[in-house]
């Protein structure tokens, strides 16, 4: 199998997945914003919020935003799976629909 030399890091995203996406973001920028070791995650996340914010169509993400977003949501994602098995209806109830959101942006966008 041929591996491609370049990839492609242009996203179109609707109104509601930019808002996940921003929303997403800024949680993940409020975890890690005292702590030092995350000093890149931060700029990269900052970057991906004021690129999404913007009225563009297409969204060009560099290849470390998207590395490190897509890491973030899979791991988001994993941990609301295992607090969705675990737990009553109510609480499943509650993650469901992030945990639905995150799964559709990594199928439909971040899928390789």
């Amino acid at each position: 199998m041929k591996r491609k030399l370049f990839k492609n890091y242009q996203y179109n995203f609707d109104k509601n997945e930019k808002k996940v996406l921003i929303n997403f973001c800024k949680q993940a920028t409020k975890q890690m914003v005292g702590n030092e070791q995350f000093r890149k995650d931060i700029i990269s996340f900052n970057s991906i919020m004021d690129k999404l914010s913007t009225d563009q169509e297409e969204i060009k993400l560099t290849k470390d935003e998207k590395i490190r977003l897509v890491l973030q949501l899979k791991e988001n994602s994993k941990f609301l799976k295992k607090k969705m098995d675990g737990s009553w209806f109510f609480v499943k109830w509650f993650y469901k629909s992030v945990y639905n959101q995150y799964a559709s942006l990594l199928t439909n966008h971040f899928s390789e």
